[in-house]
């Protein structure tokens, strides 16, 4: 990440199965966020990190079984190429 400052990366917050709709959301948002203060505290500028949270929404194993739960607990990065700000095109009635 830093030596490539073109980037952007979202950092995917995701819990297992197991509570309510609200805590897995609130663990996901706790994962992505401890996530991107680790990235931050290594030197990535803040204005790189988005943080989301999917708590249970997106699993990557369905089995009901602690090993797959354990791989449901996870923070995802997704590397994006940050675009380029867009140039206004000028008002038909300006030109």
């Amino acid at each position: 990440m830093l030596s490539n400052p073109g980037y952007l990366v979202l950092l995917e917050g995701h819990s297992d199965e197991r509570g309510t709709n609200e805590y897995n959301m609130a663990l996901g948002d706790h994962r992505a966020k401890a996530t991107m203060n680790y990235l931050i505290a290594h030197g990535v500028p803040s204005e790189r990190l988005i943080t989301i949270s999917y708590g249970e929404e997106r699993p990557a194993c369905t089995d009901r079984t602690e090993a797959c739960w354990a791989k449901n607990r996870r923070a995802h990065f997704l590397v994006h190429r940050a675009e380029p700000p867009q140039r206004a095109t000028p008002h038909a009635s300006l030109r």
